[in-house]
């Protein structure tokens, strides 16, 4: 067991990577002599040469271009997006090539390529630097698209997700990078599988990435009122573990999910409709969703109001309780 943050143990995992498969190769813009802008990449290329640990042009659309290239290949191509928002230029070749290839060629085709996007905010940073896109890729059919929490879950599943035949997208959380926990290097958990990460019954709080810590932080503040809540971190986002979900309302028979996107056409959307047709008569209240604004990403001095925190995730709470929130403005 190694304490790291969580950047140095996605740093660690794809050291790891390179080590095990000669096949793996890393491409990205400013990688390989900077480390990355966040430095998770920081030393590959001296150790492992600019042929498998590659500085790209600034150009997303021939990054994917040419992972999907190497990837018919045989490679294992993982990418590095460098803010979340710089996606959008290789929107098309992820939703229109990587996405389809397995299937347009009947499985003839494997697409084992990994993206690695930074996402969300918390740094003080403005529009494309701070965005959460991953429900673009979620209602895309053919990818997996997968988020960590934890150092831990950073080492385990960013191997996973380049051991895996099919193209995932591998939502980073940004401001989460300096978090220190335990690395076991031989530890496993099956990368579509969420965790119940605290138990509770009177409540299910659904977070991921980013926003995992802040509904842990709700739990322990709950519990100073009575109020028992069970947090799972969804982990997997496509697809979504919904048996592990269902089971914890099931037992609760109250839903709160939270997330930094915008709520419109959300992943929290569709995880209350989904667990609203699966749970209906176990459920004691409509599920309620803890999101960003449906606005763009604000200025740094706004963000702070624009971010789910405690209080927000605690007033749901409440909500679904019935008991006092800003919503309704009553208790039962």
């Amino acid at each position: 067991m190694t304490e790291l943050t969580l950047s140095k143990a996605i740093g660690t995992g794809l050291r790891r990577a390179l080590e095990q498969d000669d096949k793996v190769v890393l491409m990205g813009e400013d990688i390989g002599a900077l480390g990355g802008v966040f430095r998770v990449t920081d030393g590959l290329q001296r150790d492992f040469g600019p042929d498998r640990v590659m500085d790209m042009p600034l150009a997303e659309a021939g990054i994917i271009g040419l992972a999907v290239g190497l990837a018919f290949k045989g490679y294992r191509p993982v990418c590095e997006i460098q803010f979340d928002g710089f996606i959008y230029p290789g929107f098309d070749q992820i939703v229109a090539q990587v996405a389809k290839l397995h299937y347009r060629t009947a499985g003839a085709v494997r697409m084992p390529l990994t993206i690695r996007v930074p996402y969300g905010g918390g740094i003080g940073a403005v529009e494309h630097h701070s965005e959460s896109p991953e429900a673009y890729f979620t209602h895309t059919s053919g990818l997996r698209v997968v988020t960590c929490s934890t150092p831990q879950d950073a080492h385990t599943m960013i191997r996973q997700a380049i051991a895996c035949d099919d193209p995932v997208l591998f939502f980073e959380p940004k401001r989460r990078y300096w978090t220190k926990g335990e690395v076991d290097e031989d530890f496993a958990f099956p990368m579509e599988q969420a965790r119940v990460v605290v138990t509770g019954t009177d409540a299910t709080v659904v977070a991921y990435g980013p926003l995992v810590a802040t509904a842990l932080d709700a739990a322990t503040a709950a519990s100073d009122e009575g109020i028992s809540l069970e947090v799972i971190d969804l982990r997997s986002l496509s697809p979504v573990d919904f048996d592990t979900v269902e089971a914890s309302v099931r037992k609760t028979g109250r839903l709160v999910i939270t997330h930094e996107a915008q709520q419109f056409g959300g992943l929290g959307a569709e995880l209350a409709a989904s667990i609203t047709d699966r749970c209906f008569l176990h459920l004691e209240a409509p599920p309620a969703r803890v999101t960003g604004f449906d606005v763009p990403y604000p200025a740094a001095r706004l963000e702070e109001h624009f971010l789910p925190d405690l209080d927000r995730i605690l007033d749901a709470v409440d909500r679904v309780l019935g008991r006092t929130n800003s919503l309704t403005g009553w208790s039962s």
